[in-house]
């Protein structure tokens, strides 16, 4: 796995676009609409003053490269990552298959939250679809900050019950649900991440992400474009009317909502 880079070397915010890193020609994506916390991420910006300075102070700011792996099933964790402006795929490796993706993490989430439960091996592989800011921090200091604030312990406890509820979520939604419906919910979720109305992603990326054969997706994304739904391009998305994606797709997106708002509380508020 290649590190994050320094943020120094910030390059624009793109989504994967299945090609290797530095082969991409998605385009910088528009001026975000939805406010950020002073923290960069949610989850911090939900602590205390004096708990949030401590742990800002211990955190390294990187950019998170698109296509770059973060972690491997089976490895051991050794950094956790708070997203910023980016965002990581999960995606679960199925024997036989290229695996499916189970979720996504944004500036609501973090990536490793299994050590603050106990578990320092990592159960998916964590790919960045999303390039841009992230704090990053060793394991051994993480986790000698969550033992130093209890603001963290009930944060994190939080957000961990939230995320084994959208990772069930997923799952079903994958097993009952029509392509349509998941690509819109899909597109639904990218935005929220992406902080904006348009993003490059091919074929291909949704393909692999959903667990379907290119052509399903070429027919589930001509459908929402014929209803004015979406514009897409030679891989450029632009969402034109994000209430009637919401319409068009399966029930899973607000639940996934609700499940947040319902554990994060006053936090979930500025989250979507």
């Amino acid at each position: 796995m290649r590190p994050a880079v320094p943020i120094e070397h910030r390059s624009p915010h793109h989504l994967s676009s299945g090609r290797p890193p530095g082969r991409s020609n998605s385009k910088r994506v528009t001026v975000p609409s939805i406010a950020r916390p002073a923290a960069g991420n949610r989850l911090l910006a939900a602590l205390p003053a004096k708990d949030r300075r401590r742990f800002l102070a211990a955190c390294e700011p990187v950019e998170l490269v698109v296509s770059d792996a973060l972690m491997e099933p089976g490895e051991r964790i050794r950094r956790v990552y708070f997203p910023c402006d980016s965002f990581v795929s999960l995606i679960m490796p199925v024997e036989g298959h290229a695996g499916l993706e189970v979720g996504l993490v944004g500036d609501e989430g973090m990536l490793g939250v299994s050590l603050a439960l106990g578990v320092d091996v990592a159960s998916m592989r964590a790919v960045v679809l999303g390039e841009g800011p992230a704090l990053r921090m060793d394991a051994a200091p993480f986790l000698r900050q969550l033992g130093a604030s209890q603001a963290l312990q009930r944060v994190l406890e939080r957000y961990a019950h939230v995320f084994l509820e959208q990772l069930a979520q997923a799952v079903a939604c994958t097993r009952f649900h029509v392509v349509e419906a998941r690509l819109a919910r899909w597109l639904l979720m990218t935005q929220d991440r992406a902080h904006s109305d348009e993003f490059h992603v091919t074929h291909e990326v949704l393909a692999r992400m959903l667990g379907v054969r290119r052509v399903g997706i070429t027919k589930a994304a001509t459908s929402l474009q014929r209803r004015h739904l979406i514009q897409y391009h030679r891989g450029e998305v632009t969402i034109l009317d994000r209430r009637g994606l919401r319409t068009a797709s399966c029930g899973c997106y607000d639940a996934d909502r609700a499940a947040y708002s319902q554990a994060m509380g006053p936090l979930a508020g500025s989250a979507f």
